[in-house]
Order: structure tokens, then sequence, then C-alpha cells
């Protein structure tokens, strides 16, 4: 009997490190507004375009009132200067491919009014032979399953 009751406090105190471990780094608070509401609904799976450039300039930008910040990048093409919308800091920042300054990059996502000013809300990002993707064709942020939950 007394086994199990220090079992159930090792447990239940590692869970409660556990949990603050993650509170303090910012995790597992909710989407920040990156769930399924108005931005998430802009993404228009018939706008979708494909793009080649170089990335100029990374920001967190706070794309509409009551959002946490998010991931935008500045991307140079032969033709023009893009705004690339990728999706939640929170998200982006704890992948494996990591996008910087100066990296030549294939964004593929739906070119939309954004706060009056054409974006593109990203889908995927080619660097070299990885792949960052954040939405699938639809435009449902995979984001919203990380967690364990359904995307729909």
């Amino acid at each position: 009997m007394h086994r199990i009751r220090v079992g159930a406090w090792l447990v239940a105190i590692a869970t409660m490190l556990v949990s603050g471990t993650v509170l303090a780094r910012g995790g597992w608070r909710g989407s920040g507004g990156w769930g399924h509401g108005p931005y998430t609904r802009m993404y228009d799976p018939s706008r979708v375009v494909t793009v080649d450039g170089v990335v100029t300039r990374i920001d967190h930008v706070t794309p509409r009132r009551g959002m946490s910040a998010g991931v935008h990048l500045e991307l140079k093409t032969p033709a023009e200067t893009l705004a690339v919308h990728l999706g939640p800091a929170w998200f982006v920042e704890r992948q494996d491919v990591r996008i910087e300054v100066n990296d030549r990059i294939t964004v593929t996502g739906s070119k939309v009014p954004v706060n009056g000013k054409t974006a593109i809300i990203a889908r995927e990002v080619k660097k070299g032979d990885a792949t960052l993707t954040l939405r699938d064709e639809s435009g449902r942020p995979v984001w919203a399953a990380w967690r364990g939950r359904p995307a729909g």
C-alpha cells in the first residue's frame, strides 16, 4: 500500500513539473486565435499559386486582433516582393525546417487579400530537399491536429 501511495505521488509531481515546463515555454495554451476562425477561412484553394524567390525579411506579426504572433516573411521573386504568412510562431518555430533571410525557397499557397494587401497564406515551403508543411490542400492547418486533435 505504501508503494502505491509513493508511486501516485511521484506521478503527480512529474505531471506538475512537465505541465509547468510546457507553460513556461509558452506551449499548449490554445491556438492563440489560429484555430478555425476568420483568418484560417481566408485560405482559398481556388487561388493557389507556387512562387520561387529569396527571403528578404522575417518578422512576427499579428494578422488580426486577438491572435497570437505569427511568422511572416517577405519573398523577393523575379516579378515582385510578396508577403508570405506561414502560421503561428508557436508552431512554425518548433519545426525541423528553418527558414532564414537569404534562403532560396519555393512557396505554395493561397494568394489572398490580407489587411488590404495581397499576401500568400502558405500551404508548404520547400527549401532544398526539405519541405515545411503548414496546411493540407483544402487549407486546413496542420497545427489543428498537431496536439492530437482532429483537424476538422
